[in-house]
């Protein structure tokens, strides 16, 4: 790809995301309950894992430093942030909702607004409520209803807010959780995965309809997980490569058509299909062990334009505690993105993961995606040299 400097559009936004709970810490539901299980425990003792670098505790602590993240946020020049409502904090018992939290994630948006910060907030980013989960969590399509009153209560006190995100993930939530079932609640059943996945779908369609009655002004997306199912010569690997793309990149997207108002790209993950086998042929890779493939985000901005509706980049990055590889990376899959937009693909902004140092799920704390390293007892951030160097582009809006 020739190297070249030159501008992204006008207006094009620059920031970097979280989620709730992988930052803001002091949060009880079931994924801190699941952290705590016999099962979990017995697993990571089997592994010699220390218990306390896989359960989310204060996390970065940003409930309470808040005004720090925002500091953090200066520092590289954001035009945007994407965060996430911790549902089990606005509604931690059925129907009670917590108007004293409600109202802190009011005022971090208006401190946002106030800083020239457009917020892009999301409504669900996996964990719920624990009473949620004793009624079967998303199992059972009776929770589409208390969705529905959730994201009402939120998005009527939360005026500010454009661009909301009803959902993170779901192809990941549902075959983590209950396929592949690595995650909490750790099920195999193809039956309920798909169950769980199409009530995701619903509940999404639901919403949308739902805050655009409260304000026809919101532009609504899903925040969607994009691989880059790459086929190796030949009809047999393009056939092979076009059954996955289509259900993993395209089934809920197609499905949910009309419902919404731009698309949020996550990308991290590239799949080389040669000859029946699906595999990362990367040399270069992440602390993770994921290859890195910057010519993803490429493929993923031209293959969604065909829905015709703006795109942002609402996840992209690496996990690298020594900070070696992700200036390369930023810059390398910023190219790519840059050509796509060249090419027509309608992408109006780029949000980094992560802000911060978090509690990676499943991986705890053992891997580091932040632009800011976030010291576990002290809470303080520290740019790592990446972050000068993102913050040097989303300045100059160009590479």
């Amino acid at each position: 790809m020739e190297e070249k400097t030159s501008a992204f559009p006008k207006g094009f936004l620059w920031g970097a995301a979280t989620s709730s709970y992988q930052v803001e810490g002091g949060n009880t539901n079931d994924w801190s309950e699941w952290e705590k299980s016999p099962k979990r425990l017995a697993f990571l003792k089997s592994k010699d894992f220390k218990p306390e670098d896989f359960q989310s505790g204060k996390a970065a602590n940003s409930w309470e430093h808040f005004e720090e993240d925002i500091a953090c946020l200066k520092q590289i020049n954001a035009t945007a942030y994407r965060f996430s409502i911790e549902w089990s904090r606005v509604e931690p018992q059925e129907g009670v909702f917590n108007e004293e939290a409600i109202n802190k994630y009011h005022h971090f948006i208006k401190r946002l607004r106030e800083e020239n910060i457009e917020p892009f907030v999301t409504l669900w980013h996996w964990p719920l409520p624990l009473w949620l989960r004793d009624k079967g969590g998303w199992k059972d399509k009776r929770i589409i209803p208390f969705f529905i009153r959730y994201a009402e209560k939120i998005v009527s006190s939360c005026p500010e807010v454009t661009f909301w995100s009803t959902l993170n993930e779901p192809e990941v939530y549902a075959s983590h959780g209950y396929l592949v079932g690595d995650w909490l609640p750790q099920k195999h059943n193809p039956f309920t995965y798909l169950r769980v996945y199409h009530n995701l779908i619903h509940a999404h369609r639901a919403v949308y309809s739902v805050i655009k009655k409260i304000n026809t002004h919101a532009q609504i997306g899903i925040a969607s997980h994009h691989i880059y199912f790459e086929a190796a010569p030949g009809f047999f690997n393009k056939m092979l490569a076009a059954v996955p793309h289509w259900w993993w990149n395209r089934y809920f997207l197609n499905r949910c058509y009309g419902c919404y108002d731009f698309i949020g790209i996550n990308y991290y993950h590239h799949i080389l299909v040669k000859y029946g086998f699906f595999k990362n042929y990367e040399q270069q890779k992440s602390d993770m062990g994921w290859g890195l493939c910057p010519k993803g985000l490429y493929s993923a901005a031209k293959d969604l334009s065909r829905y015709g509706k703006p795109m942002y980049v609402t996840e992209h990055g690496i996990a690298d505690a020594q900070d070696t590889q992700r200036e390369w990376y930023i810059q390398e899959s910023l190219r790519f993105l840059q050509q796509a937009i060249s090419e027509g693909a309608d992408v109006r902004g780029y949000t980094h993961w992560s802000l911060l140092d978090n509690f990676e799920w499943a991986f705890g704390y053992t891997h580091k995606f932040g632009l800011f390293a976030v010291d576990r007892e002290s809470s303080k951030r520290v740019p790592r040299p990446s972050a000068r160097m993102y913050g040097e582009i989303a300045k100059n809006n160009c590479l």
